[in-house]
């Protein structure tokens, strides 16, 4: 499927081909920490597929404990987390936040990884009361 994607502010804007049968959550604590909420959706797409069409996203480099190296990609101006990807020249593989995409309602996730990290509380929030806009609106 191709997708079109975008920072909040508009300054950065891509394109990529992604499998929607591989969309995740991420629960791990780096995912946590990044997004600042319990996990992170990723949408894998090849890298060869993937095409900045306007900015140049800042990087921030994340060394995890086995001392593989993350490339972390937001926008410099409104920090909308982008995608994450390799420290390769050419990577295999560019995981988009599916936020930024224009299809995310035709990417809902199909699995979990790092349950063991998992927020308990994050598993059902269908006993939560909903608002249709701003919280008392």
């Amino acid at each position: 499927m191709k997708v079109t994607g975008r920072c909040h502010c508009g300054a950065i804007a891509y394109t990529a081909e992604v499998n929607p049968k591989h969309v995740i959550i991420c629960h791990c604590t780096d995912c946590q920490e990044f997004s600042g909420s319990a996990y992170r959706t990723i949408a894998p797409a090849r890298g060869d597929t993937f095409e900045l069409l306007s900015g140049t996203p800042k990087h921030y480099v994340k060394t995890a404990d086995s001392g593989t190296k993350r490339v972390q990609a937001f926008c410099p101006d409104c920090g909308t987390s982008l995608y994450s990807t390799s420290d390769e020249a050419n990577p295999e593989i560019i995981a988009l936040r599916p936020a930024t995409l224009d299809h995310r309602d035709d990417l809902p996730p199909q699995n979990q990884i790092w349950t063991s990290s998992a927020q308990p509380w994050s598993g059902d929030l269908s006993g939560l009361r909903g608002f249709p806009k701003q919280f008392g609106s």
